[in-house]
């Protein structure tokens, strides 16, 4: 009963927190003509209100594309609607046909953060609440204090309660994917994670993980006893889900192929605004945008994707067990985000919930990567009005973190599974690895504070207007990328020790 008492008090502090940034700017507030993400979805609920569901991905009178026309899986658009018959019935000038474009009011933003939050009760959080709960080691204290920094991690809510998406949709289905299959639930997960897929085609980014763990198992199983019957059974729950989600589209193919165009649009080039990945950061030194063809880009960038997450797939593959998963989800993430292509700054998110499963298990290295990704939108969030929520809700979580967690009190090289870094640095004399890491934490949160501080206060030269957010983006993709090493090494290493684990409760 305790239990139970502490996990509603961590539930009800992060709808507080929530809610708190909720009452802030969004995206594109007063802004006309584009507007931002927030009219995005207004747009989105007006055209799937008011249009038959052929018109929702096809440009006509009544659907400019070029004005927010919707551009994710099918999932999003019913959850559009589900929120626009709502809004009808409240106020129908929130879902006017092309009268309602840029409505702004305050009841509306009312409406609208409530939709967030509700969505994030309803899917999010009780997935968050149950892997805690059921998926982690240690004492209760240890499993409340992991679930409490979950709930207040600063990026999903500053991007979500914020900016204004509902990302925590998409990985609340990854997570409820990740909780079944770490449960044995094998086809109640794959049903998860195609319901994440067809709300958000970045999903993809947990995608491989996926398929290797259940296609590893399945071989382990035997592939002709019950791993094939396995096998069977999840790739029937898999096309019947599909089916059941694209089922308005499945009777016209052009109209399917439609929707699968506006899903992946290879128009728009290789990135976008100043994103912490490799081609942005290379940019600086080589305008790879310049010297490639958008086809040249396309080949490159998918062919370096699948290099980077081949390693991690692949022993994943050959040994299926959930602790290779979780750090199997954080490699692919990484390596999308790092090498594909058309990546946007929040598509950090994605690799930031794998993160968030392994806050139990390196809380320090765990800390460290969620601080630097919500570092990496402080562009976005300044641009959106969003500097008090980002400074007071990052500096929450790491003061949460490190104490609630004893980050920095279980980080010896045996905590932080370092021991194979001895290894590769053979040629070296013998390093305490586990005191550089301290130290690269401390002085990296220092980076980060200096260069929010900077992109505040301080006018960058005429000559170069971009300086504060290309310094942001790189610092944060050498850290990301550092991280992406340091979590394969992790992840070839061996399992952890019931030693490290008793220590940690």
């Amino acid at each position: 009963m305790q239990t139970w008492s502490l996990v509603s008090l961590c539930v009800l502090l992060g709808v507080v927190v929530r809610w708190g940034v909720s009452l802030n700017s969004y995206s594109g507030a007063g802004r006309p003509p584009m507007f931002g993400d927030y009219e995005a979805q207004r747009h989105w609920q007006e055209v799937t209100y008011n249009l038959p569901v052929q018109e929702w991905y096809l440009n006509t009178t009544d659907n400019d594309l070029n004005y927010w026309g919707l551009d994710y899986p099918p999932l999003t658009a019913y959850h559009s609607l589900i929120c626009a018959y709502i809004a009808k019935i409240i106020n129908p000038e929130w879902v006017e046909l092309h009268k309602s474009r840029g409505y702004e009011s305050p009841a509306h933003k009312l409406f609208m953060r409530a939709t967030v939050l509700v969505a994030d009760l309803l899917i999010y959080i009780p997935a968050v609440v149950l892997y805690c709960l059921y998926l982690t080691d240690g004492s209760t204290k240890k499993k409340v204090s992991t679930l409490f920094c979950f709930l207040l991690y600063p990026g999903l809510i500053l991007i979500d309660y914020g900016h204004f998406q509902y990302n925590g949709v998409s990985l609340g289905f990854a997570l409820w994917g990740v909780l079944a299959l770490g449960l044995g639930w094998d086809s109640l997960g794959s049903v998860a994670f195609c319901l994440a897929l067809n709300y958000k085609q970045m999903e993809l980014y947990h995608a491989l993980p996926f398929f290797c763990y259940l296609l590893g198992k399945c071989v382990k199983l035997g592939p002709m006893g019950r791993g094939f019957f396995l096998l069977v059974r999840i790739a029937s729950t898999v096309l019947v889900t599909f089916a059941l989600c694209w089922l308005p589209f499945l009777s016209d193919p052009s109209r399917a192929l439609q929707v699968v165009r506006r899903i992946f649009p290879v128009a728009r080039g290789l990135f976008e605004d100043k994103v912490a990945n490799t081609w942005c950061s290379l940019n600086i030194l080589i305008k790879i945008r310049s010297i490639l063809s958008s086809d040249s880009q396309i080949y490159l960038s998918t062919a370096c994707t699948l290099l980077a997450v081949l390693p991690s797939s692949v022993r994943l593959l050959t040994k299926p067990t959930f602790w290779q998963f979780k750090l199997a989800l954080a490699n692919s993430s990484l390596a999308f985000f790092l090498f594909s292509y058309q990546v946007h700054e929040k598509s950090i998110l994605l690799a930031a919930l794998p993160v968030c499963l392994l806050l139990n298990d390196l809380p320090l290295v765990a800390i460290y990567f969620l601080q630097v990704s919500t570092f990496s939108m402080v562009p976005l969030l300044l641009k959106d009005g969003l500097l008090v929520p980002y400074v007071v809700t990052s500096l929450a979580f790491l003061f949460f973190g490190v104490f609630l967690l004893s980050a920095l009190e279980h980080c010896s090289e045996e905590e932080l599974r370092m021991g194979a870094y001895h290894k590769l640095l053979s040629c070296l004399p013998r390093l305490d690895l586990a005191c550089i890491v301290r130290w690269k934490f401390y002085i990296s949160i220092a980076i980060m504070a200096g260069l929010s501080v900077a992109s505040v206060a301080l006018v960058p030269p005429p000559h170069l207007p971009d300086l504060f957010p290309v310094l942001v983006s790189t610092t944060a993709f050498l850290h990301f990328f550092g991280t992406f090493v340091y979590f394969n090494v992790v992840q070839f290493s061996g399992p952890p020790s019931r030693k490290s684990q008793k220590k940690k409760n």
